[in-house]
């Protein structure tokens, strides 16, 4: 394998005809109507490329516009939500006051009936006592009566 060198002249004459080669050897069309070819190619990119961008700006202003509308319908099922919440705490505040009530009332009944159960209770003493003490009496008469009986 041998290396040469070019000479300027070689290097000049290639660079003068790279372009109309690589025009040849691609499209097989003279470089001027290649380049214009080229450039329309390059325009229409640049067209699609903005339409594309006007779309993707449209959609994402309509995602924004969706994520407020679903934003709003958040904040409303919330706002219900604390609404329902403070209904149940009220409906739960009446009770502990119905609760209350019926507790203070259950309490003095309570009381009556115990109050009712200690007067029972003296009763049923004060019975006991005059019962025993009648049946001691009437068994000492009768001990006496029979003693005295001649």
């Amino acid at each position: 394998m041998t290396v040469t060198n070019l000479a300027a002249e070689d290097i000049a004459y290639i660079k003068e005809h790279l372009g109309e080669w690589l025009a040849e050897k691609s499209l097989g069309k003279p470089p001027a109507v290649y380049e214009i070819e080229l450039r329309e190619r390059l325009v229409r990119i640049e067209e699609e490329l903005k339409h594309q961008r006007e779309l993707i700006k449209t959609v994402l202003e309509q995602m924004d516009k969706r994520f407020e509308a679903v934003d709003k319908r958040f904040e409303a099922m919330q706002q219900n939500m604390d609404k329902r919440f403070e209904a149940v705490d009220r409906r739960f505040e009446s009770m502990d006051r119905r609760f209350e009530v019926m507790q203070r009332s259950m309490d003095k009944r309570f009381e009556a009936v115990d109050r009712r159960f200690d007067e029972l209770m003296r009763q049923i003493n004060r019975f006991m006592a005059w019962s025993f003490a009648t049946t001691l009496t009437v068994g000492g008469l009768v001990i006496a009566a029979i003693r005295l009986w001649p």
